[in-house]
């Protein structure tokens, strides 16, 4: 029998198998489109109890059915041959046939764990791994692993060069590759980790550390749903390109309910997608920063009131500059935050004018309580007070640092001078050019300095009360899910979440530290990054420090990956001899496939690297069936996009090579890396990052001289 003969009858095993699950599915879909129409239904009862039932019914069919119709393509990607003769398949949903048989194991099942960890030298139990690869419900290609040799029976048959290294060499298509069935067990054991604590994975370009940090998110949810879909998963990444990339994957993994924020995004009504020279990032992300903001959030409005002058029964009362400050000063004292002591800086104003009234001898002065409400009513004083004592947007103070002599007194004694010289560079085009990335961080500090103004309570709207004072019947178990549902609301700047996931951590500034701590006090943490490819310049045990701050004292358990999947064996060849030129002796991950294809080096006259890059990425396009990313440096950013805006390619994307961070791309054009490297900050490390995006095919353009 031939081996193609041999092939084609395991597929067909296989898609006998793939059959019977999607018709099962099918099933189980029209089930959920029945029991949401029979939910609807109810609404013609009548009454409000039905109402609510309706609701129940309608909500839980729909989600039911949301996740069958998102988990319908490559359902099923993995079979596990065992030493008893069971046989699992692996998926992306667990699947039971009518009868209760399963037909998927769910892949974060503890059953599935095998899939992942079996190794020839310790096969726990697995025969023989099969990986499957599917086009819609049709079986194109299966590849297997025989763990366990000894144990195989006679007539057990093998196909294939191995699964792992098969599925690498394909095209990623866009969004992030698929490696759901190629983890291995370096990989999965960190994902599989306790859920408490801090999981801390390091490793080198290509090892799958956003993979795992997705997949872990993904296996939480799964293993502990009412503790981490209660409390919620934050996923924070680099970028907004780096968020959008990866937004794609959690629901591929069978989760919808993570929030994905960019460091960028992570302050509430707040975006920025702008980044700072490192020189200038590295000054906003110090922890010397708090203290230059902690004297902007104590002093005068710009531009406010330097007096207050009130004619009283015939009597000047006046409160100058220096009284005022004194009254705002005393209020502000041992940490007050200035939004929620707004009403004690008032009662400040209104003590000083009663003191100065009794003082002047004003005739027939009534008690201080009547002496408030008579002046409280005067249109020009509650102006004044509005003026004097603003609540305050954290944005409102950052835009005071735009302000040259106030930005030397708020920092003077703190940053240097030459560090004041960059930031009010720096800031100097706030308002027109808008907020960077590193700002968003001293708006969550401003934040926590100013506190939030201070709002009268508000009741909270009984579920179960109808129109007309009526009260609706309900049991306790009603009344106890509802208070369930109302605990989930979560505010807009919510931060009690139960784990927070921190992608290319290495890039977090401490003041970025800072931030995402608060919404991680209750949290256990993920944190993957990779030291070497680290953009911060500035003082690395003060970032130490702030990290180590924002993590707590909470136990950590620490993993290394060791294992290039992403790039050949040739194009890591490239980006590792351009970080040997900081670290000689740093322990790199080992590529594990090659393509016998070289990346290609050019160097072209400054005049004809438009054209060059042009030609470059129409290559790619035409040799590659998946994405091509085209990198650059941040200046050059826009320019080149309008180079390639006649492409018209759906699969082409213009990045930065600061955005370029966790990305990957089958083939990768990188534009001037001379200018990356010539950085004095983080130059090496960048062009290391970007030389290492490329899966298939690698071409860096320099210009001449």
């Amino acid at each position: 029998m031939s081996d193609r003969t041999t092939l084609e009858q395991e597929i067909a095993v296989e898609q006998r198998h793939l059959d019977r699950v999607y018709a099962r599915l099918a099933e189980l879909r029209r089930s959920a489109v029945r029991a949401e129409r029979d939910g609807y239904r109810l609404a013609r009862v009548g009454n409000f109890g039905a109402l609510v039932e309706r609701d129940a019914m309608v909500f839980h069919a729909a989600q039911r059915r949301h996740v069958l119709d998102a988990e319908h393509e490559g359902l099923v990607f993995g079979r596990l041959d065992l030493h008893d003769r069971q046989v699992l398949h692996v998926g992306r949903l667990g699947i039971r046939d009518e009868d209760a048989t399963t037909l998927v194991v769910d892949w974060r099942a503890p059953a599935a764990a095998a899939f992942y960890q079996a190794t020839p030298a310790q096969p726990l139990g697995v025969v023989r791994r099969r990986m499957i690869q599917s086009s819609g419900e049709r079986v194109t290609r299966i590849e297997d692993d025989l763990l366990d040799p000894g144990a195989a029976p006679a007539d057990m048959t093998v196909v294939g060069d191995g699964a792992l290294l098969a599925t690498l060499s394909k095209a990623t298509g866009r969004g992030m590759r698929d490696i759901v069935a190629t983890i291995q067990r370096e990989q999965d054991e960190a994902i599989r980790s306790p859920g408490s604590g801090v999981t801390i994975v390091s490793g080198g370009p290509g090892t799958g550390k956003t993979a795992v940090a997705l997949h872990r998110a993904a296996y939480l949810l799964y293993s502990d749903r009412s503790r981490y879909a209660g409390g919620g998963i934050l996923v924070v990444g680099p970028s907004s390109v780096f968020v959008e990339y990866i937004a794609s994957v959690l629901p591929s993994l069978g989760e919808e309910t993570a929030t994905l924020h960019s460091l960028g995004t992570l302050f509430p009504g707040m975006s920025a997608t702008r980044t700072d020279p490192p020189e200038v990032a590295s000054v906003k992300g110090s922890l010397r920063m708090r203290r230059v903001l902690e004297r902007a959030a104590r002093d005068a409005v710009p531009d406010g009131p330097a007096e207050l002058r009130l004619l009283y029964r015939g009597t000047l009362l006046r409160l100058d500059r220096r009284e005022l400050d004194g009254i705002r000063d005393r209020v502000l004292q041992r940490g007050a935050r200035r939004n929620e002591v707004r009403r004690a800086g008032f009662d400040g104003v209104f003590a000083a004018l009663w003191a100065q009234a009794r003082r002047s001898g004003i005739g027939r002065l009534p008690e201080q309580r009547a002496f408030e409400d008579e002046i409280v009513d005067r249109p020009e004083f509650r102006e004044f007070l509005k003026a004097w004592w603003p609540r305050l947007h954290p944005r409102h103070v950052l835009g005071w640092l735009a302000r040259p002599d106030r930005l030397r007194r708020y920092a003077g004694g703190i940053l240097a001078n030459r560090e004041i010289r960059l930031l009010a560079e720096a800031y100097r085009g706030l308002d027109r050019e808008g907020l960077t990335i590193a700002d968003i961080a001293l708006l969550d500090e401003l934040d926590a300095l100013l506190g939030k103004p201070v709002k009268p309570a508000r009741a909270k709207r009984d579920p179960f009360q109808l129109a007309g004072g009526v009260r609706e019947l309900s049991t306790h178990a009603d009344r106890q899910r509802a208070a369930r549902e109302a605990a989930r609301e979560r505010p807009e700047d919510y931060r009690d979440y139960a784990h927070v996931v921190v992608d290319e951590s290495q890039d977090v500034s401490p003041m970025q530290w800072r931030m995402i701590g608060r919404r991680g006090r209750l949290a256990s943490w993920t944190v993957v990054g990779d030291p070497a490819q680290t953009a911060w310049t500035g003082d690395p045990e003060e970032l130490t420090r702030a990290r180590d701050q924002a993590l707590g004292r909470r136990k950590r358990q620490q993993f290394t990956l060791t294992t290039n999947y992403r790039n050949s064996a040739e194009i890591f060849a490239v980006a590792a001899a351009e970080i040997r030129r900081l670290y000689p002796d740093l322990p790199l991950p080992r590529a594990v496939r090659s393509t016998g294809v070289d990346p290609v080096e050019l160097v072209v006259p400054p005049a004809e690297l438009e054209t060059a890059v042009v030609a470059a990425a129409t290559g790619l396009l035409a040799e590659v069936d998946g994405t091509v990313g085209v990198i650059t440096p941040v200046p050059r950013r826009d320019e080149v996009a309008g180079w390639l805006g006649g492409l018209g390619a759906s699969r082409l994307q213009v990045v930065t090579s600061l955005e370029a961070k966790g990305m990957e791309y089958d083939g990768v054009v990188l534009v001037a890396p001379g200018e990356i490297r010539a950085d004095p900050g983080s130059g090496v490390r960048t062009l290391y990052v970007a030389l290492s995006r490329a899966t298939q095919r690698l071409t860096t353009i320099d210009a001449a001289g």
